[in-house]
C-alpha cells in the first residue's frame, strides 16, 4: 500500500541525554530550544510555516516533525528565520530576543561570533566597515564590519542531498561551524576531517546563539583585541533560555575581561534582576581564548582554554574583586576606543578558577614595576580584599597586618627625619623594599629579606605579641612563596597618598 506525500513524517529528535553531544552541542541545543521559542512568537500556527512544520520543547529535549519529501524547503526555511541581519548589518539573532535587546549587547554578539566562529571571508562576506559610538558612563567608538551575508544562512544545502531529503549519512564538519575541528593534513583531507550525523551538524549552527562572547584587551600592547568565548553546560533547557533572555540590555564594557577566568567567572556569576530568574541556572563553563599562533598569523585559532566551576566560595571571593577594583579603563586611538578591564581582577579571577587563594602568586603575575604604579583604586581595592575575605589560615592576615605596622613605624621615621619632601623619601623607600623582594628567589633570600625588614624598624607591638605565630610563615613550616606574595599584597595594599603628620 502505498503512503501519500502529505501523511509522511519527518522528523529530528534532539535529546541532552544523548552521549555522543559533546559541550558545544549542547550550547547548540539550548540555541535551537531558544530559537524555537521566539519563533513560536513570530509563527504560532504550523499552517503559516513550511510543510506544517511543528516541533515539541521540554526541559532536556526538542523533537521536530513536518510533512512531506522536501525536507530542504522547511531546514531552510528555519535556517533563515534563525540567523537574520539587522538595519546596522549586525548578525542578528532571533533566539537571543534580539528585538528587545539593545544595541550594545547586539554589537557584542556581532564581533564576538566574527571573532571566533566566522573569522574567515569564506564564511563571513562582508558589505564594509562602520563604525558606531556608544555612550554610557563614557564614549566609546567602536569599529565592526557589516555583514552581507554569514554560512548559518545557507547551510540548508548541505545537509540535504539533490533530491531535498535530509541526508542519512554523516557529513563533514568545518572549522568555523565547530572551531577546533579542522583538517588534521592536507594530503588526506577526507580521512582526516571532522564528521558527524546531519542533526547533530544541525545543532551545532545554533551554538553561536547560546554562547556568551567576551574582549580580552591586551595591557602590554595597543594591538587588536582578543576574542573569549564562553560554552555552557547546560543542563535545563528552559531554565538557561530564561536566563539568556534576560542578559540582552548589558553595557558594552560588561563583556571586556581581562583573563580567561574573569570572562568565566563574570558569566557564571551574573545573576539577572528579574524575579523569576534571579539565580544564574548555569554552574560550569568551557572558556577559550582565540589568539594569533606562529604557524597562523592571518586567522585566530584556540590558544587556550580552561573549565571553570562556580562554587559558593568562589562565586563570593569574585563577586568582591567586581566591587573593589574598578571596571575598566580606555584610551582613545586614531579609529577606536579599546576597553582593558582590571588586571588585577582577572589575576584573582584565574586564581580561583584554580582553586587556588586569590593572592597565590601575585608579585610574579603582574608586570615590572606594576606594584609602583598601582591607582589609588587598585591601591584600596587590595586592602579590602584583604579586610573582607575569608581566610582558611588567620595567621596569613596577622602577617599582613605585622608588615602594614612595620611600614607605618618606618614611614613615621622618614617622616621625622626629612620634614620636607617626605612622599619622594618614602617613594624610594618603597622603590628599595620592592626591589629587594623581587631578587627573593629562594627560601634563604627571602628569611634574609624578611629579618632585615623587621629588624631595621625597631619595636614593632604585633610581631612581639604574636611573634611564634608569625614566624610559622616565614620559617620553613609554610612554602616561603606564599611568604613572599603575603609581603607584595600587603605592600600593595598599604595607602599610597601622600603621607602628611596625622596620618602618620
Amino acid at each position: 500500500m502505498s503512503i501519500a506525500k502529505s501523511s509522511v513524517k519527518s522528523r529530528i529528535r534532539l535529546n541532552l541525554s544523548d552521549p555522543s553531544l559533546t559541550r558545544l552541542h549542547i550550547a547548540g541545543v539550548a540555541g535551537l530550544w531558544m530559537t524555537l521559542g521566539q519563533l513560536e512568537k513570530l509563527y504560532p500556527e504550523s499552517a503559516k510555516r513550511p510543510s506544517n512544520l511543528t516541533w515539541s520543547r521540554t526541559p532536556h529535549s526538542i523533537s521536530l516533525d513536518w510533512d512531506g519529501e522536501e525536507d530542504f524547503i522547511v531546514l531552510d526555511w528555519l535556517l533563515k528565520q534563525s540567523f537574520k541581519i539587522s538595519d546596522e548589518g549586525l548578525i542578528d539573532l532571533p533566539g537571543v530576543n534580539s528585538q528587545t535587546g539593545n544595541i550594545q549587547t547586539k554589537i557584542i554578539k556581532h564581533l564576538g561570533i566574527r571573532g571566533t566562529f566566522l573569522q574567515h571571508n569564506k564564511s563571513f562576506k562582508s558589505a564594509g566597515n562602520v563604525s558606531t559610538v556608544l555612550i554610557d558612563e563614557m564614549e566609546a567608538i567602536v569599529l565592526y564590519k557589516k555583514v552581507d551575508e554569514y554560512a548559518h544562512q545557507v547551510f540548508a544545502k548541505h545537509l540535504c542531498n539533490k533530491q531535498g531529503q535530509l541526508l542519512q549519512e554523516p557529513i563533514g564538519i568545518v572549522g568555523w561551524l565547530y572551531p577546533g575541528a579542522v583538517i588534521r593534513h592536507e594530503v588526506f583531507r577526507e580521512e582526516t576531517k571532522f564528521h558527524e550525523k546531519p542533526e547533530l551538524a544541525l545543532a551545532l549552527l545554533f551554538a553561536p546563539v547560546a554562547c556568551q562572547y567576551f574582549v580580552l584587551g591586551s595591557h602590554l600592547e595597543r594591538e587588536k583585541p582578543h576574542f573569549i568565548l564562553v560554552i555552557p553546560q547546560v543542563t535545563d533547557l528552559e531554565a538557561y533560555a530564561q536566563h539568556c533572555w534576560n542578559l540582552t540590555d548589558l553595557d558594552f564594557d560588561y563583556f571586556h575581561a581581562s583573563s580567561l577566568g574573569d570572562a568565566g567567572l563574570r558569566f557564571l556569576t551574573y545573576e539577572t534582576n528579574v524575579q523569576q530568574t534571579a539565580f544564574n541556572p548555569v554552574e560550569r563553563c568551557l572558556v577559550i581564548l582565540f589568539g594569533k599562533a606562529a604557524w597562523s598569523k592571518q586567522q585566530k585559532t584556540r590558544t587556550e582554554t580552561a573549565f571553570l566551576q562556580a562554587s559558593e566560595t568562589v562565586n563570593s571571593v569574585y563577586k568582591l574583586s567586581c566591587i573593589f577594583f574598578p571596571n575598566y579603563q580606555n584610551f582613545k586611538s586614531k579609529n577606536e576606543t579599546p576597553i582593558i578591564a582590571n588586571i588585577l581582577r582577572g589575576i584573582i579571577a584565574d586564581n580561583l578558577a584554580n582553586s587556588l587563594p586569590w593572592w597565590f602568586n601575585l608579585s610574579t603575575k603582574v608586570q615590572d614595576n606594576y606594584l609602583l604604579e598601582l591607582s589609588n583604586d587598585d591601591n584600596q581595592g587590595i586592602y579590602k580584599m584583604i579586610s573582607n575575605s575569608q581566610w582558611d589560615i588567620e595567621t596569613q592576615k596577622l602577617f599582613i597586618k605585622c608588615v602594614h605596622e612595620t611600614l607605618k613605624i618606618r614611614y613615621a621615621k622618614i617622616y621625622a627625619r626629612t620634614k620636607e619632601d617626605e612622599y619622594v623619601q618614602i617613594e624610594r623607600e618603597n622603590i628599595r623594599i620592592v626591589s629587594q623582594l623581587k631578587r627573593c628567589t629562594n627560601a634563604v633570600n627571602f628569611r634574609k629579606f624578611i629579618a632585615e625588614f623587621w629588624g631595621k624598624t625597631g619595636h614593632n607591638p604585633i610581631l612581639q605579641e604574636h611573634l611564634d605565630e608569625i614566624l610559622s610563615i616565614t620559617s620553613g613550616i609554610m612554602d616561603w612563596k606564599i611568604a613572599k606574595d603575603l609581603t607584595f599584597i600587603a605592600l600593595a595594599s598599604y595607602p599610597k597618598i601622600k603621607t602628611t603628620e596625622s596620618n602618620i
